[in-house]
């Protein structure tokens, strides 16, 4: 068996911890619509969180999943559940303002007794929305539960480890792709296309899926923005691009940004680099287990001050499986404030990045809580790239 595959015992296990959190929270029923927590508990794995759909956890027995009719021959193939736990709606009801798919959704709760249960269901996430909740408020007893099933990913199983140490080695991969064709002249959107065709061609063997967020690559003063993607303005010297992007490997994310100059690079930048590499030396000293996460952000931002540089946003966030439009887990941060303790196993975005008054600069790195201390996933050198 491939190690990066789960076991029915791993899904077993999932949607014990999932019952275990409904418990505390009072809920009878979960219904979750999150298509990253409708894969963790179900393997589900389709492109069709444009339209309604869940995975409803009740009290005991399969979950089922539920959505649009011509999408359940996707559930059939991915799900670990039997095909009687496969809920289909008939395509009338997508985008339809005379009806709504929830009232299928109410009618497979009634069929099954859960009409009078205290119902879960995940308010603010983007895929759940105004709409659906009040379709489902006609008939149910609802309670937010926004979270629930995101916290119980934040410690990773060894086969989910497996998945992310596969994702590191594609974005190393594509970040070499960077240093082998970017050069000044050159019209950014095809350095994003060898870009994308380098994380679906994958590394060591295995393919890449796509990214939840597309490659994030400014320069210039469009560098001075954290999320601007690409033109077909060609590359110049003197200016700063950066590069964030992610290898997935089967949804798992890790996600890796590098700043790349043509000559060298202004002595504002170098001043920069070494604030951010020292901040980050300190930060991870703190990265195990027993720590909290603001220690990390707490660390970082005391060192980094003493540069005379300042970062007003969090220094990194949980990653692992996810769907666009976000690559992190809605969970964990590492700032001041977030006092959830460090377990082993623990996945995040160390994202130490400072945006200037004329572009950016982005060294981050994805990282894994050991038994012992921290491990980086990746290998790349911490520093600017700099081309002739």
């Amino acid at each position: 068996m491939d190690s990066a595959e789960f076991t029915q015992a791993e899904y077993s296990d999932r949607l014990t911890a999932v019952r275990a959190a409904m418990a505390i929270a009072g809920l009878e029923v979960l219904v979750v619509s999150d298509p990253s927590n409708m894969a963790w508990i179900t393997g589900y794995d389709g492109w069709s969180f444009y339209v309604h759909q869940a995975v409803i956890v009740g009290p005991s027995g399969a979950p089922l999943w539920w959505g649009r009719e011509m999408d359940a021959a996707g559930a059939l193939r991915t799900v670990w559940m039997p095909d009687d736990c496969v809920l289909g709606y008939d395509d009338t009801y997508v985008q339809n303002p005379q009806k709504h798919p929830m009232e299928t959704l109410t009618q497979a709760l009634a069929e099954r007794g859960w009409q009078a249960a205290q119902v879960g269901v995940e308010m603010d996430n983007y895929y759940y929305s105004a709409k659906a909740h009040a379709v489902l408020a006609k008939d149910l007893r609802l309670q937010d539960a926004t979270g629930l099933v995101n916290w119980q990913r934040a410690v990773k199983s060894a086969a989910e480890i497996e998945r992310m140490r596969r994702a590191a080695r594609i974005v190393e991969s594509m970040h070499q792709t960077i240093l082998d064709v970017a050069q000044p002249g050159l019209p950014k959107n095809i350095l994003v296309a060898e870009i994308l065709r380098s994380s679906a061609l994958g590394a060591g063997g295995h393919w890449g899926d796509y990214p939840a967020i597309v490659p994030l690559t400014p320069s210039g003063m469009d560098a001075t923005a954290p999320h601007l993607t690409w033109d077909d303005r060609p590359m110049q010297r003197g200016e700063a691009h950066f590069f964030e992007i992610a290898g997935v490997y089967r949804r798992y994310h890790c996600p890796q940004s590098r700043t790349l100059f043509f000559g060298e690079p202004p002595a504002q930048y170098r001043r920069a680099e070494e604030a951010v590499q020292e901040a980050s030396e300190a930060a991870l000293q703190q990265a195990r287990p027993g720590n909290l996460c603001e220690d990390i952000a707490n660390a970082f931002n005391a060192a980094l001050n003493k540069h005379g540089f300042s970062k007003d946003s969090r220094c990194g966030y949980s990653i692992g499986l996810s769907y666009p439009p976000d690559w992190g887990e809605r969970t964990l941060s590492l700032r001041r404030g977030d006092k959830t303790v460090l377990t082993p196993g623990m996945c995040f975005h160390f994202m130490p990045a400072l945006w200037l008054d004329d572009g950016g600069i982005e060294i981050t790195e994805p990282l894994l809580i050991t038994e012992t201390g921290v491990e980086k996933f990746c290998t790349l050198p911490g520093s600017l790239f700099v081309q002739g």
